[in-house]
């Protein structure tokens, strides 16, 4: 089965010039500046319409990635135009790592009512109608956003403004944060009707949370379904070693099991090369059977384990 479609760019690697994806070095070379990276992003993006990628999410942390697809947009009235075209976009950090590879630090966390009104502005100056979704950015159970009845106020009038509000969650209690959001009325209405989250095989715990979003109406949206590089090319040597004997590129095992949950409308694909798109469109064209699909559900680690060396991952 095509699944192409329900594949999605999304372009936190693409917007700024250190992330904690490996293998950087490699795939973009020693060249980042700002025109080196937006010229970057308008090649990948393009790559991904081409290929039948129509959902495309950033965020206003990501660097100059709101400024690289508005600009990409600018210069493609066909594209624009789609009504296929899906842009989601965060709110809720701060990018802060002043375009420096060595920056101290990136980004920082502001889940106010404020820091809301500021981003949404700033997002809607960048891309304007094309905004589709906009999503709390990375919620934890400790973020005041779930309970914060101003701010809710303020999201669902923006929701009755033809706004889809979503969020996303991060951490390993991410099944929490999606069942305590399940349950957010503003007024008998449900204010959320998308979630973001990491599933990968080596961090699945979200699934079954995930699946009762979906059975909600929910558009849920995986990201990180590579591990950040850990289920790439060159990447966790089990999981190299499960995918040669079933004789699939590692990358593409990770993205067509993503892709194999029932619960999945959307899998971001962190592309950051053309070759990487076609990468993905061909895990999405995979015809892999049950045993090809469970391979790597050995490798699953504890969700605290799983988010402790993810924190620790170096910004390259």
């Amino acid at each position: 089965m095509d699944d192409v479609a329900r594949l999605g760019l999304g372009l936190a690697a693409l917007g700024r010039p250190a992330y904690i994806t490996a293998g950087r070095d490699d795939d973009l070379g020693a060249d980042r500046s700002v025109e080196a990276m937006r010229d970057r992003a308008a090649a990948v993006l393009d790559a991904a319409w081409a290929a039948g990628v129509r959902h495309f999410d950033t965020a206003r942390s990501y660097g100059r990635a709101e400024e690289f697809l508005a600009h990409w947009l600018a210069s493609r009235p066909d594209v624009a135009a789609d009504p296929r075209l899906v842009v989601a976009s965060k709110w809720g950090y701060r990018y802060v790592g002043g375009w420096r590879m060595d920056a101290e630090v990136h980004e920082v966390k502001d889940h106010s009512l404020a820091a809301f009104r500021e981003q949404l502005a700033e997002t809607r100056a960048l891309l304007g109608d094309h905004l589709r979704l906009y999503q709390v950015h990375s919620v934890t159970p400790d973020s005041p956003v779930l309970h914060d009845d101003a701010l809710l106020r303020t999201l669902a009038a923006e929701r009755e403004r033809g706004l889809r509000i979503g969020l996303s969650a991060s951490g390993p209690r991410q099944a929490d944060v999606v069942r305590s959001a399940l349950e957010v009325d503003v007024d008998c209405e449900p204010l959320f009707s998308a979630v973001q989250t990491t599933w990968n095989p080596l961090e699945p715990s979200a699934g079954r949370a995930l699946a009762e979003a979906a059975a909600a109406g929910w558009l849920v949206v995986v990201k990180e379904s590579l591990a950040n590089g850990r289920l790439a090319p060159g990447g966790d040597a089990d999981a190299q070693r499960i995918a040669a004997e079933i004789d699939v590129p590692l990358d593409q095992l990770a993205l067509a099991t993503a892709l194999a949950q029932p619960w999945a409308g959307v899998v971001l694909s962190g592309a950051v090369t053309p070759d990487q798109v076609a990468s993905g469109a061909t895990a999405a064209r995979l015809d892999l059977d049950d045993d090809a699909l469970h391979a790597l559900t050995p490798l699953a680690q504890e969700p605290a384990t799983y988010w402790r060396e993810r924190s620790a991952r170096i910004w390259h």
